[in-house]
C-alpha cells in the first residue's frame, strides 16, 4: 500500500495515499527503491518509507507488543530473578558477565488487551532476559535446559510469593524429556564444530565446555531427580576444555563416556515419562487471577 499520493506525469495525482499495489521488483537494499504495480499497470518507484504492507497497515497496533512494553514497565512486574551461567556453575573468571533471568507476570487489563504483552524482556546492557510467566512454564515442560537452571539456581536475587511457589513444586517439570532434550542438542552441536573443525579448523573452546557440562547435568536430571547447577566435582576439566589446553581428541572421548552414562541412566531413571502439565497449568491459572490486583503477587 502506498504511504504518498502517486503523481501523473501532468503532475496531477494519479493514486492517491492508500493506492494498493503489488511489487514487482524488490531492491538488494533499503537505499534503493520498490517497483511497485498498480491495478491499472501503471508502475511507479518507492521507497522503504513511502510503502507498507496492507495487512500490516490493517492490523495497525494490534498485537504489537512494543505498545504494551511502552504503556508499562514490565520490568515492574518481575517476580522471579536470577543468576544462571558462569556466576552459577561455579566456572567464573574475573571477565564472566553476570547473567539474569526470570520470569515476569504481565498485568491482567494489558495481558487481556489487542496489543498482548512480549514472551520475553531483553537488555542486552544488563544480560538481563524475563521470560513472560506462560512462556517460562512451557518451556520448562519442553526441559528447555536453561529455563530449568533458572528453577534450581543457588543464586536467586528475588522471589515473590507467587514465584515461591513455583519453586517449591519445581520437580513437576523433571521428566525423561530431559534425555532427547539435552543429548540431542549436544550431538547437534558437537557434528556442526566437528564440521567447522574440518572446514575453518576453529574450536569454540567455550561452547565445547557447556556441552559437556550440559551433558553432566542431564546426567544428573535423570539420576537424582534435580537439576545439578554447580559443577564443582568437574570444574578443573572443564575450565581446561575452555582455555583451550584439553585436546579435542580427549574432549571427544570424554563426551562419548558422558553420552553412555546418559544412555545409562535413562534406562534406570526413576522419573515420569511426561512432566505434570496439570498442575502446571492450574498454577499458571491462579498466577492469572492474581494478576487481575494492582499489586504484584
Amino acid at each position: 500500500m502506498a504511504l504518498v499520493d502517486i503523481p501523473a506525469s501532468a503532475g496531477t495525482v494519479l493514486h492517491p495515499r492508500g493506492a494498493v499495489g503489488v511489487i514487482v521488483k524488490a531492491p538488494a537494499d533499503h537505499e534503493h527503491s520498490y517497483r511497485v504495480r498498480f491495478a491499472d499497470g501503471f508502475e511507479a518507484s518507492l521507497k522503504r518509507n513511502e510503502i507498507t504492507m496492507l495487512a500490516q497497515f490493517k492490523e495497525g497496533e494490534i498485537c504489537d507488543s512494543a505498545h504494551a512494553v511502552a504503556q508499562t514497565d514490565l520490568y515492574e512486574r518481575v517476580i522471579y530473578r536470577c543468576v544462571i551461567g558462569s556466576q552459577a556453575y561455579g566456572l567464573a573468571d574475573a571477565e564472566s558477565d553476570v547473567d539474569r533471568r526470570g520470569i515476569y507476570l504481565p498485568p491482567a487489563d494489558l495481558h487481556w488487551s489487542l496489543y498482548g504483552v512480549p514472551e520475553q524482556l531483553e537488555n542486552d546492557e544488563t544480560q538481563e532476559a524475563y521470560w513472560e510467566i506462560q512462556k517460562f512454564l512451557v518451556l520448562a515442560l519442553k526441559a528447555n535446559p536453561n529455563v530449568l537452571e533458572c528453577l534450581y539456581t543457588p543464586l536467586i536475587e528475588k522471589a515473590t510469593p507467587l514465584a515461591q511457589e513455583l519453586l517449591d513444586m519445581k520437580s513437576i517439570f523433571l521428566s525423561r524429556m530431559v534425555y532427547q532434550t539435552y543429548n540431542g542438542y549436544v550431538m547437534s552441536q558437537f557434528n556442526k564444530m566437528q564440521a567447522d573443525i574440518r572446514n575453518k579448523g576453529l574450536v569454540k573452546w567455550k561452547h565445547v565446555m557447556h556441552l559437556i557440562r550440559l551433558l553432566h547435568s542431564g546426567i544428573g536430571v535423570l539420576r537424582d531427580g534435580i537439576v545439578p547447577v554447580r559443577v564443582d566435582a568437574h570444574r578443573e576439566r572443564l575450565l581446561a576444555i575452555r582455555r583451550g589446553e584439553m585436546p579435542w581428541e580427549d574432549v571427544e572421548n570424554w563426551r562419548l563416556s558422558l553420552h553412555q552414562e546418559f544412555n545409562a541412566a535413562f534406562e534406570t531413571t526413576k522419573l515420569p515419562e511426561r512432566p505434570d502439565y496439570e498442575r502446571a497449568n492450574a498454577f499458571l491459572i491462579r498466577a492469572r487471577r492474581k494478576a487481575v490486583s494492582e499489586e504484584l503477587p
